[in-house]
């Protein structure tokens, strides 16, 4: 049995036709990434504003991220912006 046909806690992700784990390996995202993609996920079936709050704040961390590994790559001259995956 995979343990994707269980779940601890409810079945908020295991009720869904793609559930985000899935999602997220196979796309290669990185943590704050899959964080945004797991509480919208969930937000009608478990804590509602809450888990978007929650999105919200990883979505704002991978913005920060993503924009000062720019500036760096921009200051260090190589142009390459890094991902965070």
């Amino acid at each position: 049995m995979s343990a994707l046909n269980t779940q601890i806690g409810g079945s908020h992700y295991k009720d869904l036709p793609i559930q985000p784990v899935e999602f997220i390996e196979r796309n290669n995202l990185g943590f704050c990434a899959g964080n945004v993609i797991k509480y919208v996920c969930r937000y009608k079936n478990k804590n509602g504003i809450e888990d978007l709050k929650k999105a919200k704040h990883y979505l704002e961390l991978l913005i920060e991220i993503e924009e000062n590994e720019y500036s760096n790559s921009v200051s260090s001259n190589d142009g390459v912006c890094s991902s965070t995956n």
